[in-house]
């Protein structure tokens, strides 16, 4: 059975679609784990210094 030129053609550009889809997945969970290990060390600030403010209060 003989493959015909267009659905190579389909097949080709669904693998570069699927590619790209992958690629780009990654980019963005790469960038979200960024993002929320900084607002975590954000959190982390803000604990200290009320920490701080609380420990300066009972001195």
């Amino acid at each position: 059975m003989m493959t015909s030129l267009s659905a190579l053609r389909r097949n080709s550009l669904l693998h570069a679609f699927l590619v790209a889809l992958a690629l780009t997945a990654t980019a963005v969970t790469l960038s979200a784990c960024n993002t929320t290990e900084g607002f975590g060390r954000d959190v982390e600030a803000a604990g200290d210094a009320i920490e701080d403010t609380a420990e300066d209060a009972q001195n």
